[in-house]
């Protein structure tokens, strides 16, 4: 038996725990996770029978194996629609609420709804150049955003920094109004100081001409079209949030013999040779060390590398300076909005469709709204009577947002949206905060020379990086699996060249397109 330490309980680790439980039985598995949840950023948090998912995680995937692995963990059954959710065939919306005990629902199929706020209007998201769009733009403007496209397409800049990347595809006018604002909130710099990589990760198939191509493909007939990650109209969620699955994986991967240690922080490493031998973790004030012959790491690279001992001057350098944004989610529990559905779609007690409402005024720090009702009504207590809703911000670990007290985000993110007149203080009726550290892994400072840091993680025989804090790469859920399947192949098939495990969420075609 190999002892594998698997260092993080998050989409990553819990996938390669499972993988190379089911596949072998030639390994002693445990996982170390430093809270004490499943899940990561993928986790479900629960509130007072109201449940919050951090950051938002649609179940669609262009990887055949990992919706494979999904419906492995929970199957889909059957695929009710829009309206048996909404008129309670499938869930039970009554005055008691979603009822575990009678739905059997255990994946719902959910219509993705996202919009833009700005200017106190909605917009489609991804911005399309459709009557909506016109009517709120008006007529000049609009003018002016067709003009500045036209000329990107003809005066292409060099793609050295996301502003040039985002200029190219909608023309500086767009770039302007929906991407700037925004993108400087999320990252704490201005696009032009971020690196064109994140918008080849992340939209890379996004731009005017793939939203035209969208909008004809679903007008003619056509076979085969393909469609933009960014342009999906449907995916499936957990019932009860993303940790709903990941919990369940936990569970499976202890009744297969693995072990899960919780409120385990991994401190330090030694090594011998071209191996990492031991891992040290602290746990209950005690530094404890286990032995390992293989190390499957989602931490992030920062911790990882300072835990090391005696990694180069440069390597630590290059791990430390990596940049990371942190997260804030303030739950607020609602009579109402002051927010209409003027849209045709059907929603319980007809309020806003949205999932997500990305919010470009910069008069606000407030970034994102999360429509929780939207997502599955069983993530809300009373979906028939109240709305429960996460105002998304981003911040920095230490700085004065991310040290607030609880009480004063409650204040400051209520004052936000009567600002934004999308609520009045009187339809507040509780609140919570969550905090989620390295949220999201930044493309700037010390990014440049990750390629480096790369090459020396590599040489250590019996480490496998994976995830998106492991890589220090803003992947998706999806993603973050990939890489655990490709590192459990090469830990079964004996494979030294871990090449192929950084590349998951590089190819261009793996992002752009998925046959309809």
């Amino acid at each position: 038996m190999k002892k594998v330490i698997v260092i993080g309980a998050g989409p990553a680790g819990i996938t390669a725990a499972y993988e190379l439980l089911k596949r072998s039985r030639n390994y002693d598995v445990i996982i170390l996770e430093e809270s004490d949840t499943i899940g990561g950023i993928s986790r479900t948090v629960q509130y007072k029978g109201n449940r919050m998912d951090i950051g938002g995680h649609r179940f669609f995937s262009k990887d055949e194996k990992v919706v494979e692995w999904w419906n492995d963990i929970m199957p889909l059954q059957g695929k009710p629609s829009f309206d048996d959710i909404l008129t309670g065939r499938n869930v039970t919306l009554n005055s008691k609420g979603p009822n575990p005990e009678t739905d059997d629902v255990v994946m719902l199929n959910r219509r993705r709804v996202s919009r833009i706020f700005y200017k106190h209007k909605f917009f489609d998201y991804p911005v399309k150049m459709n009557f909506n769009t016109i009517m709120n733009m008006g007529i000049f403007t609009t003018a002016i955003a067709g003009f500045s496209y036209l000329w990107s397409v003809i005066r292409k800049l060099p793609e050295s920094s996301l502003e040039n990347f985002y200029i190219n595809r909608f023309g500086r006018k767009l770039y302007s109004m929906f991407f700037e604002g925004y993108t400087e909130k999320l990252w704490g710099r201005h696009p032009r100081d971020i690196s064109a990589d994140w918008g080849s990760q992340r939209v890379k198939g996004l731009s005017i001409v793939a939203i035209l191509k969208d909008i004809i493909g679903k007008i003619l007939p056509i076979k085969n079209k393909k469609v933009e990650t960014s342009l999906i109209e449907e995916f499936n969620y957990p019932k009860y949030g993303p940790g709903q699955l990941w919990e369940i994986a936990a569970e499976k991967i202890e009744e297969m013999g693995g072990k899960i240690i919780k409120e385990a922080k991994v401190v330090a490493f030694e090594t011998e040779n071209t191996k990492i031998s031991t891992v040290i973790y602290q746990k209950d004030g005690k530094k404890i060390k286990e032995d390992a012959d293989i190390i499957i790491s989602s931490m992030p690279l920062k911790d990882l590398v300072a835990g090391i001992k005696n990694a180069p001057q440069e390597i630590f350098d290059i791990a430390n300076g990596l940049p990371y944004r942190d997260f804030v989610t303030v739950g607020l529990l609602l009579s109402g909005l002051n927010l209409q559905n003027k849209t045709k779609l059907k929603t319980l007690n007809d309020i806003i469709p949205d999932c997500w409402i990305y919010v470009q005024d910069t008069s606000v720090k407030l970034g994102r709204i999360q429509v929780f009702n939207n997502w599955s009504p069983y993530m809300v207590a009373k979906p028939e009577e109240k709305m429960w809703i996460g105002l998304e911000y981003f911040c920095k670990e230490g700085d004065k947002y991310w040290n607030m007290s609880d009480e004063e985000w409650q204040k400051f993110a209520i004052s936000e949206l009567v600002k934004m007149k999308v609520i009045s203080s009187e339809q507040v009726e509780d609140a919570h905060v969550e905090r989620m550290k390295k949220a999201y892994p930044a493309y700037f400072d010390t990014y440049k020379d990750i390629d480096k840091l790369i090459a020396w993680l590599n040489s250590f025989d019996n480490l496998y990086c994976i995830g998106r804090n492991g890589q220090h790469r803003y992947n998706n859920m999806d993603h973050s699996m990939a890489t655990a399947f490709v590192a459990v192949n090469h830990i079964l098939g004996n494979s030294k060249d871990k090449q192929a495990i950084w590349n998951v969420n590089t190819e261009k075609e793996y992002h752009e397109t998925k046959t309809n």
